[in-house]
C-alpha cells in the first residue's frame, strides 16, 4: 500500500466516523443455523407425537465426505430446554414452550456448497446474496406415514412462510421413499424426501441425492473422513467446518465485510483482495461443541492453524503469570469500571507490544504476494476507537515499569453505541500521548494526586495515579473505582470473575435484548415490557494447535443465533 492508499483509508475514516469492522461469533456456524433454525421450529411447533423408538443413528454417516459445515444435535429437546429453562428467559416468558414432541428426534445439517447472485436494484445500485445449498436430515425414530404426515403439512406449511406465497406441490416416489418438491411463483425451489423415519429436506435436490449416494455405500461418508468425531452423549450439539469450508466462507466473510466498508470502492476491493488469503492462510478447520453445565451453557471452539502459526501465537500470545503486586493493580484498574458496564474484555499477555507484532508479522506472511502493508493499516484502524493512531507505540508505552500492570481493560457502556474505554498501566507518558491522535490539550493544572486529563474535541485521556483512561469525556468520568486493590472492590460477580481468570484474554458481557428475541421466536410471545439480562463469559487460549475459545453464557451459541434470526 503506498500513501495514497492509505490517506484514502483515513480519509474514508475521517468522512463515515469511526471504522467498523464487526466481528461476529465464529459467522460461519450462522449460514448453517439459519438452515436448522425453521426445521426446528417446525418441529417445535408440531402436533405429531413421534413416539415410535429406536437405537440413535450415527447421522455422520448419512452425509457426503466433501460437506463443508456439517452440525448435528442427537436429541433436539435436549438442545432446546436449557435455553427455556435459563434464568433471563422465565423471567421474561408468560409460558414455557413443550419440546416434549421433540425428544430423542436426531438433526444433522450439511452444507455442501454456497451460490453467489447479483440482484439489481437500480441502474447504479445492486445487492449480493449468498444462498447456501444445504440438506438438513431428521431422524424422527416414528413410522414412516407420521413422517409424511409432517412433511406435507408442516415443511409445506413453513416453506410457504419462507417463500412469502403459497408454493406448488409435486410428490413422488423416489427411492423407496415419497419425495417433495414446492415450487415458489418465483421458481425458488425446497425438496424433501421421507424413507422410514428419515427426512431429507433441503434446497437442492442434488445434495439429497448426494446423501442418498453415501447411504447405499456408493460414495464416502463425512465419518469416514475421520475429521468429526461421534458426539459424546453429555454434548448437547456439534459443529466442524472443514478446510474447504474455511475457503468457500472466507470469500463470504471478506464480501460481508467489504460491503459493510462504505462505498468507497478502493477501500472494498482491498477488503475484498486481501481477506479472504488471511483467512484460508490461518485457519485451516473449525470444531464446535455445546454442553449443558451448572453454570449455563458451555460453548467451546477449537480453531485448528497451521503448525508454525500455532507456535508463534502460542508462544506471544500466553498470558502472564502475576506477581502479587501486579495482580493487586489489575483489580484495581478492573475496580474502576461500573457494574452496569455492558461489556469488558482483559488482556493479561506476556507482552502486548510483541503479541501485536507477532499478530501483524504472521498476517504479513499469510498474504503472500499481497502488499502486507495493507494489512497493518486495517489493523490500526480498529484502534481508533480509542483515539489511538500508532498501536505499536501505545503498547510499548504502557505497564513499562516495575510493579506496574501490562493488562490491558476495554469496555463499553453500551454495546450498541461506538464509544469505547480503554484501561491500562501507566509507563511512558510522553510516548503513550504521542501514539494518541493529534489534538489533545494539556490541562491547564495538575489536580492533587496526580489527576492528569488531556482532551481533544470528545475524547479525554486521564493519566490517574499508576494507570490512563481514555475514552468519550462526557462518560469517562463514571470510569472511577475503588483504589484498595482488592479482588472484592470489583463491582459485580461477572468483572471479579474477570479478575480471577489466568486467559491470556477473557471477556464478560451483558446482553439485554436476546431474552426478548427468544421468548417472541420460542414461546410466540411479544411481551416487550419486561425486561431481563442475560449474561455471557468467554476466555481465549492459544495452544501449538491454534486457538481454543471457550464461552459459558445463559442461551448459548444456539440461542444467540435463534435470536438473532428472529430479529432479522
Amino acid at each position: 500500500m503506498n500513501r495514497r492508499d492509505a490517506e484514502t483509508l483515513r480519509k474514508w475514516k475521517m468522512e463515515n466516523g469511526k471504522w467498523r469492522m464487526p466481528l461476529p461469533r465464529f459467522l460461519i456456524f450462522h449460514y448453517a443455523f439459519s438452515i436448522i433454525h425453521f426445521l426446528t421450529l417446525c418441529l417445535c411447533v408440531s402436533a405429531v407425537n413421534f413416539s415410535c423408538s429406536s437405537k440413535p443413528t450415527d447421522l455422520r454417516t448419512l452425509v457426503p465426505a466433501e460437506t463443508l459445515i456439517y452440525l448435528e444435535t442427537n436429541d433436539l429437546a435436549a438442545a432446546l430446554q436449557p435455553i427455556v429453562d435459563s434464568k433471563p428467559f422465565m423471567e421474561v416468558a408468560k409460558s414455557k414452550p413443550d419440546f416434549s414432541a421433540l425428544k430423542g428426534v436426531q438433526l444433522a445439517v450439511a452444507v455442501t456448497g454456497f451460490q453467489t447472485s447479483e440482484e439489481k436494484l437500480t441502474d447504479e445500485h445492486s445487492v449480493g446474496r449468498i444462498q447456501p445449498h444445504f440438506v438438513a436430515i431428521a431422524d424422527t425414530h416414528a413410522w414412516q406415514f407420521q413422517t409424511v404426515t409432517f412433511a406435507e403439512q408442516k415443511l409445506g406449511a413453513f416453506v410457504a412462510q419462507i417463500y412469502d406465497s403459497e408454493p406448488t406441490l409435486e410428490k413422488a416416489e423416489k427411492s423407496d421413499g415419497r419425495f417433495f418438491t414446492w415450487t415458489a411463483k418465483d421458481g425458488r425451489k425446497a425438496y424433501a424426501l421421507v424413507k422410514g423415519g428419515l427426512i431429507y429436506f433441503g434446497n437442492d435436490e442434488s445434495a439429497i441425492d448426494k446423501c442418498l449416494a453415501v447411504r447405499s455405500g456408493e460414495a464416502d461418508s463425512i465419518a469416514k473422513t475421520g475429521k468429526v468425531r461421534s458426539s459424546p452423549t453429555e454434548t448437547l450439539a456439534t459443529g466442524y467446518v472443514s478446510s474447504d469450508g474455511i475457503a468457500q466462507i472466507a470469500n463470504i466473510v471478506a464480501l460481508k465485510f467489504a460491503a459493510e466498508a462504505g462505498d468507497n470502492s478502493d477501500i472494498q476491493s482491498a477488503i475484498a483482495g486481501f481477506l479472504p488469503q488471511l483467512l484460508r492462510n490461518l485457519v485451516t478447520e473449525i470444531s464446535w461443541t455445546a454442553t449443558k453445565t451448572e453454570q449455563g451453557i458451555e460453548d467451546k471452539y477449537i480453531v485448528s492453524m497451521p503448525p508454525e502459526i500455532a507456535n508463534i501465537f502460542s508462544e506471544t500470545l500466553g498470558a502472564l503469570k502475576e506477581s502479587e503486586g501486579v495482580a493487586l493493580q489489575n483489580h484495581t484498574m478492573l475496580a474502576q469500571l461500573p457494574e452496569a458496564v455492558q461489556i469488558a474484555t482483559r488482556y493479561n499477555l506476556k507482552d502486548p507490544q510483541i503479541a501485536w507484532r507477532s499478530i501483524l508479522l504472521v498476517g504479513q506472511k499469510s498474504m503472500g504476494n499481497l502488499d502486507g502493508r495493507i494489512l497493518s493499516e486495517f489493523a490500526n484502524l480498529l484502534f481508533d476507537p480509542y483515539s489511538i493512531r500508532d498501536p505499536e507505540l501505545f503498547l510499548g508505552s504502557i505497564g513499562n515499569k516495575p510493579n506496574i500492570s501490562r493488562n490491558i481493560i476495554t469496555a463499553k457502556l453500551d454495546v450498541q453505541s461506538d464509544d469505547s474505554f480503554v484501561i491500562a498501566g501507566r509507563g511512558d507518558d510522553d510516548a503513550t500521548r504521542k501514539s494518541l491522535f493529534p489534538g489533545f490539550k494539556p490541562p491547564a493544572q495538575i489536580i492533587e494526586g496526580g489527576l492528569n486529563i488531556w482532551t481533544d474535541e470528545d475524547t479525554q485521556v486521564a493519566f490517574d495515579q499508576d494507570m490512563i483512561k481514555i475514552g468519550p469525556k462526557d462518560d469517562l468520568q463514571r470510569f472511577n473505582g475503588m483504589r484498595l486493590g482488592e479482588l472484592k472492590d470489583v463491582r459485580g460477580e461477572g468483572l471479579r470473575r474477570l479478575g480471577t481468570s489466568k486467559a491470556p484474554v477473557a471477556t464478560f458481557g451483558r446482553d439485554t435484548t436476546t431474552p426478548l428475541s427468544l421468548v417472541e421466536m420460542l414461546a410466540h410471545e411479544g411481551n416487550r415490557d419486561t425486561k431481563a439480562v442475560s449474561t455471557y463469559y468467554t476466555e481465549t487460549r492459544f495452544t501449538k494447535s491454534g486457538m481454543e475459545r471457550q464461552t459459558t453464557s445463559d442461551f448459548g451459541l444456539i440461542g444467540s443465533i435463534i435470536a438473532q434470526l428472529g430479529s432479522d
